[in-house]
């Protein structure tokens, strides 16, 4: 885990998202807590995460998601040596479907 974001403020921010328990609450909860912006910035980063997890290509992904190179590299470093958050989520979601 990163200590450059471990914070009471971001605990409080976690221990908040943690309390919510629909799609429909997750809605009402982001939309008032970020620009349409920064929501569409997050969900981007996490569909280029999606795609870079399953093999797709650069090109493939700037024309799928509109993302930057810059950003697709991000999140590709991130994958390669972040804290492997990305994975997690991915396979719990991937559970869930079956």
């Amino acid at each position: 885990m990163s200590s450059k974001i471990k914070s009471k403020d971001v605990d409080f921010l976690f221990d908040a998202i943690l309390k919510l328990q629909t799609r429909e609450e997750c809605y009402m909860l982001f939309e008032d807590l970020c620009t349409v912006q920064e929501m569409k910035a997050l969900s981007q980063r996490l569909v280029v995460a999606k795609m870079l997890s399953e093999g797709k290509v650069y090109s493939d992904i700037v024309k799928t998601t509109g993302a930057s190179t810059a950003t697709i590299s991000r999140v590709k470093r991130s994958l390669d040596y972040g804290c492997d958050s990305y994975a997690l989520v991915f396979g719990r979601m991937e559970a869930e479907e079956k």
